[in-house]
């Protein structure tokens, strides 16, 4: 973890998954205890819940399949481990016969963890279920993004959701945020004396942020025709990108300090207005299986959004996210102004301003892009980039789902999303959920619609491929 947690809280001694025989789970959560287990950092009963008629077997056997499709080094004795304290419940989440069996093999366990990997409409009626068969007291919840679906659904969960459990017992879990680049930010933006002077509005000129996919919605096009690009990624990861970005440094190493700055970056940001936002939608994206004939549904989305701080009034940040797009990366490039009186670079009008760009996906690492002299009898100014070596930028450490579940389940909130700043993320945008442009078509394999373009061009427009030093 990025800083320290104040509490000291009990293990959880029970992890139940719901929506054990979903996608996620397959794609991400059995993979993620094994790695626990190999780690020997699990070590507690887990149970799978879902509607299928599933034996406790069954469940092993998926369990076993999704760890082999993820490309996992395979341990048989850690497997074995996993496997022996694996056990499954099958019912529907609004039958309380579903948890009163959970109750019974629950046990005696007292602080037991529910990971709720089902579609959010069914939180409340889970949360509800568990709170009703005697199992919320001293549990925790694990929560998937989208919280809520505006503004009000959100307080109105929340307020069912307290109604069983403390604040203190919610870990809103955004995986994005448990990327080692994003935890890296944090050391990058405060242990480096160089890097203070230069972050704030006298000298960056825009930043601007992507999430981009080469891939479209694949299997996933009923879920996401019912919530868009602007749900699914940008209310919530590219949101927090943006408070750890921009947040002041918290006055100690406390996870309630880093909380507190990024909840004070999304209360200073301004409701994005429907002038400064752009919708598009992919060609073939109707023909998805589970997509409406009609569907004005978002595949991509990008706005301008404004934050009224000391540090940051005036400076445009431009966020983007979208399928089917040139290639798949998620970066952050934090652009600098020109000098106030520049020298030698009034002819090369070509050449960029000094940039800072991290990356988180694919690879991890930062580049730092400057001018220097072209070698030669001229005075020609040439950019260079400096950046990792290629065998440096990998992704290393725990996956973002291991490293959060074990982070909940000793009760440390650092890289969760705290109810304020769910609140505040969905009132920068409600506006634009409501009041908003029609979707512009665009061709996949391109980088969206021509509308976007034109959002950025008094700003230089987006960042296309990480800059490359000519001479590498």
């Amino acid at each position: 973890m990025p800083l320290q947690s104040m509490t000291d809280a009990p293990i959880s001694d029970l992890l139940v998954m719901f929506g054990a025989s979903g996608d996620l789970a397959k794609k991400k959560l059995f993979p993620a205890i094994y790695r626990l287990e190999c780690r020997g950092r699990l070590g507690i009963p887990v149970i799978g819940v879902a509607r299928e008629a599933w034996t406790d077997d069954d469940l092993r056997s998926h369990c076993r399949d999704a760890i082999a499709e993820a490309g996992e080094e395979w341990d048989q004795a850690a497997f074995d481990r996993l496997a022996s304290k694996m056990s499954y419940v099958t019912g529907d989440y609004a039958d309380p016969a579903t948890f009163t069996e959970l109750a019974r093999q629950a046990g005696g366990a007292k602080h037991p963890i529910f990971h709720l990997a089902v579609p959010p409409s069914l939180f409340a009626t889970v949360a509800t279920g568990i709170a009703n068969c005697g199992l919320a007291e001293g549990a925790r919840l694990i929560i998937e993004k989208p919280f809520g679906r505006d503004y009000n659904s959100a307080v109105a969960l929340n307020a069912t959701l307290h109604e069983y459990f403390s604040e203190s017992a919610i870990f809103r879990i955004d995986h994005f945020v448990g990327k080692e680049a994003l935890r890296s930010l944090l050391v990058t933006r405060f242990a480096n004396a160089i890097v203070e002077p230069l972050w704030n509005r006298n000298v960056v000129s825009s930043v601007k942020i992507t999430m981009a996919e080469a891939f479209g919605v694949e299997d996933r096009g009923s879920f996401y025709d019912s919530v868009g690009a602007m749900r699914d990624v940008m209310q919530n990861h590219l949101l927090q990108m943006v408070a750890l970005l921009a947040m002041e440094q918290p006055v100690n190493e406390h996870s309630k300090s880093l909380r507190d700055e990024k909840g004070k970056v999304l209360e200073a940001c301004r409701v994005v207005e429907p002038k400064n936002f752009v919708r598009g939608q992919y060609d073939g994206y109707l023909d998805v299986a589970g997509v409406k004939p009609k569907s004005d549904t978002e595949t991509y989305a990008a706005f301008r959004l404004d934050i009224d701080s000391p540090r940051w009034s005036g400076v445009p940040f431009y966020l983007r996210a979208g399928k089917a797009l040139a290639e798949t990366v998620t970066e952050m490039t934090i652009e600098f102004k020109s000098p106030p009186r520049p020298l030698w670079i009034d002819d090369h009008d070509h050449v960029p301003n000094n940039s800072i760009r991290i990356e988180a996906k694919p690879e991890n690492f930062a580049a730092i892009t400057w001018l220097h002299k072209e070698p030669g009898e001229t005075m020609m100014p040439e950019a260079i980039t400096l950046a990792p070596p290629p065998d440096e930028r990998r992704d290393t450490g725990p996956e973002p789902y291991e490293l959060l579940i074990e982070e909940a389940m000793k009760g440390d909130p650092t890289l969760f999303a705290r109810e304020d700043s769910v609140l505040e993320s969905w009132r920068i945008v409600e506006r634009i959920l409501t009041d908003f442009p029609p979707v512009e078509k665009y061709a996949q394999g391109s980088w969206g619609p021509k509308a976007a373009r034109a959002l950025t061009r008094v700003d230089g427009g987006w960042p296309s491929e990480p800059p490359v030093d000519p001479h590498s």
